[in-house]
């Protein structure tokens, strides 16, 4: 998941470097999108495994 982050930021560098706003806009959204998803599964999956013990 970390490797789209990536490969988003990447995209919306390019497209922001190029002229491109409304691309890098929409890009960097969608890796803010996808980060916060991973954020709340790191979250779930750490306190699972806490009270699994």
């Amino acid at each position: 998941m970390i490797r789209w982050i990536v490969i988003f930021l990447v995209i919306a560098l390019i497209a922001a470097v190029f002229g491109f706003g409304g691309i890098a806009e929409g890009a960097a959204d969608i890796a803010k999108i996808i980060f916060y998803i991973f954020i709340v599964l790191l979250v779930l999956s750490l306190l699972s495994s806490l009270f699994r013990k």
